[in-house]
């Protein structure tokens, strides 16, 4: 599947998504994406991030531009890196 810059593998829908660098010199960022099982293990993720330390980059929320049940928190990670928790499910 293509979204954009980036494209996701998978069966049934994406799973596994790799785009290209885009910002900083020689910076490699990647987008590490976990499915969840459900929206309070985002939650769970989201909290557990930012008590480590990790810089927010979006709280949990539905994102509708995705699908009408994605469901995701994004945080960065210290090596620089875009971490993804999301659930495909409805509430």
């Amino acid at each position: 599947m293509e979204f954009g810059p980036v494209i996701g593998y998978g069966v049934d829908r994406p799973t596994f998504w790799i785009g290209q660098q885009s910002t900083g010199d020689g910076f490699r960022e990647s987008h590490i994406a976990f499915t969840a099982t459900d929206r309070q293990f985002v939650d769970a993720f989201f909290a557990a991030a930012i008590g480590a330390g990790a810089e927010v980059l979006h709280e949990p929320r539905v994102w509708p531009e995705y699908h009408p049940d994605y469901y995701g928190a994004f945080v960065r990670d210290p090596d620089g890196n875009n971490v993804e928790a999301v659930c495909h499910q409805s509430c």
